[in-house]
């Protein structure tokens, strides 16, 4: 525990702690490049007793190497001053800002940049779908210019120290990369040139300024990613142009993204492979990235002599406070990152700002009292009505929580057992724990009806009582023996087999037929329409989609309806064409939720103020849940 938190000597700085924020599109800036309050008072929040050093997100060196259309600027005129508002808000707090500095190459967005990306040949990358053009020397000379200006406005900026993207199948590993680069001048005969050049330019624009080289362990992907043949000239290449550090991730955005986002699912060997690998080839400083919010991880990798330093990415989104907890000895407070990617990346790509499920204050001011405390009654324990208890408390209301059974969580409590997320489960518990310390009054095995209503006498009453399972109406449907997703992963009743039968292949349908699959049960699971697997995390998706693939045993069939249930058989209709299955032992019904019902008008009558919230006002996700809580605080 004490080696986590010793100093340590990067380049010419002294770090505090062994701890580093690594860079993290936060997609919350100005499209112009400027900096919003949201981006200073998220890094103020990550640097306050945080990591030894703070690397802001990426900044492409030129306008066409961008990848999100709210990333910060660095090729502007302007750019110095707004990137020192983010060097000023580490500072504030006695912690080093690193500028990454990148350039997307094929990984380019090309929404972003207006046109094709460029990279060192023609490469289609699977992330956007685009296929890129292949650099001009000229093209190529004014990238490397990009370098040196960037450099220069880091120094401008008060930057301590830059980190320069050479792995992640970004520009530098695009040129490295035998596989991609095909070109036939001299940044083809020799491939580590243009590496060489990027990091002779930054040394040239900052000169008194320490580096990192941020690589990828393993890009993951046999096909297509840098092979360690290639890597190695890199690392020698670091060690000759005296680098402070080695950044090691793993995977590549365009052709291994789990890899490259670290999903939660994905084992642990390949990552330690790795790292043992670049140690064997490096004398320089490792800092390891990707899955390491777990003391016993972090213990080990420094133990180890796998890592010198360690970033903390996504466990520090969730909890800020994490480093400070773990110092105090306060493990059981941290509220763990379950790696889920549902809050931050689904969320980015579909071009919002990235939130956490576990952690609805991300980017914003502190919660402040209230200057005007009501009594507050909450129906229901689910996410949102935990959330609501605990930052209704927090503003200083006096809370009661009622839920009317013997568990808090709602459909919480169930999600982490599907295949995959079990390492969600410590973020439901600390929930939990934070709520039950709360100061909230919590009854359990009560529902709130008049009676409790006359009792507590609420200004207040929030309706936080989640979503039900919908029902589908099929013929022959009473007959069968039939769970709904919820009783499935509750254990309420038990699976009979061999066969079973999932209506509804969504997030919960696809969930429950890989876990039946791997249990060994023969499993169809129906969608009336398409995509399979709707509402999932696009990873997450993938990857189940990638395991269920491997069943021999699980079918999925999309654009399937279901008919009627019959003694003998089971009538569907797909694509138009009906056919007849065999009976199932089991039914399991996944066929989306549905709002519970909500108070009655006696309720309503009976309080001054009434608010449904969550899944029992529109039925959508965890995040969604406990961000709903967390605003409603802030309204009242």
């Amino acid at each position: 525990m004490e080696r986590m938190l010793n100093g340590f000597t990067l380049g010419n700085l002294e770090l505090v702690n062994r701890f580093v924020f690594p860079p993290i599109k936060l997609g919350c800036g100005n499209p112009d490049g400027t900096v919003t309050d949201r981006q200073l008072n998220f890094y103020k929040q990550i640097a306050r007793s945080g990591p030894g050093l703070v690397i802001i997100e990426p900044v492409s060196v030129t306008a066409d190497g961008r990848e999100h259309p709210k990333q910060p600027c660095v090729h502007l005129a302007e750019s110095a001053a707004e990137l020192k508002k983010i060097a000023d808000v580490m500072h504030s707090e006695n912690r080093f800002a690193c500028l990454h500095l990148n350039h997307g190459g094929a990984a380019a967005n090309p929404k972003v940049i207006g046109g094709k990306p460029k990279a060192p040949s023609t490469i289609t990358c699977p992330t956007t779908g685009q296929e890129s053009d292949s650099l001009t020397g000229e093209k190529i000379e004014e990238i490397l210019a990009g370098y040196r200006s960037a450099a220069q406005k880091a120094k401008e900026a008060g930057f301590d120290i830059i980190e320069i993207q050479g792995g992640h199948g970004y520009l530098i590993s695009q040129f490295l990369n035998g596989k991609l680069n095909k070109r036939e001048d001299r940044f083809g005969e020799d491939q580590l040139l243009f590496a060489r050049k990027a990091i002779a330019r930054v040394k040239e624009g900052a000169p008194d300024m320490p580096l990192i080289l941020r690589i990828s362990g393993n890009e993951m992907s046999p096909e297509f990613g840098i092979s360690q043949e290639d890597l190695l000239p890199l690392l020698k290449l670091a060690e000759e142009s005296e680098i402070s550090a080695i950044h090691v991730g793993m995977g590549n955005s365009c052709f291994s993204p789990p890899w490259y986002f670290h999903h939660t699912s994905l084992p642990d060997k390949p990552q330690m492979d790795a790292l043992a690998w670049v140690r064997e080839h490096t004398t320089l400083p490792m800092i390891v990235a990707g899955r390491m919010g777990r003391k016993d991880k972090v213990i080990k990798v420094l133990d180890d002599g796998l890592a010198d330093l360690v970033a903390l990415g996504r466990p520090l989104i969730a909890d800020p406070d994490l480093i400070e907890k773990w110092q105090k000895g306060k493990d059981e407070e941290v509220m763990y990152c379950g790696y889920c990617l549902q809050g931050c990346l689904h969320r980015m790509k579909s071009g919002e700002s990235l939130g956490c499920n576990l952690n609805p204050a991300v980017g914003l001011p502190e919660l402040v009292p209230t200057s005007n405390p009501i009594k507050v009654l909450i129906a229901g324990g689910g996410p949102a009505g935990m959330s609501t208890a605990l930052y209704m408390t927090r503003r200083g209301h006096t809370v009661t929580l009622a839920e009317k059974t013997d568990n808090l969580g709602g459909q919480f409590a169930v999600a982490w057992q599907a295949p995959g997320k079990e390492k969600m489960k410590q973020g439901l518990e600390t929930i939990e724990r934070s709520v039950k310390t709360s100061g909230a009054s919590i009854l359990m095995n009560r529902a709130v009806d008049s009676a409790l209503v006359r009792e507590i006498q609420p200004d207040l009453l929030v309706w936080a009582t989640g979503a039900v399972q919908n029902i589908p109406e099929i013929k022959g449907l009473d007959d069968q023996y039939v769970m709904t997703s919820i009783e499935y992963f509750q254990g309420e009743k038990k699976v009979k087999g061999p066969r079973i039968l999932v209506i509804g292949a969504g997030r919960a349908g696809i969930e429950i037929a890989e876990k039946s699959g791997k249990e060994g049960y023969e499993v169809i699971a129906t969608k009336r329409t398409d995509p399979i697997g709707s509402m999932m995390e696009m990873i997450t998706k993938k990857l189940a989609l990638m395991r269920i693939d491997q069943m021999d045993k699980v079918n999925l069939m999309p654009h399937t309806t279901l008919k009627e249930f019959k003694a003998e058989s089971v009538e569907v209709e797909k694509d138009g064409e009906r056919l007849s299955l065999e009976p199932f032992q089991t039914v399991i019904l996944a066929s989306g939720m549905r709002s519970a019902t909500g108070p009655d008008e006696e309720l309503v009558n009976a309080v001054p103020k009434t608010e449904i919230i969550g899944d029992a006002m529109e039925v959508k996700d965890i995040f969604s849940a406990v961000h709903a809580g967390y605003n409603l605080a802030l309204k009242y």
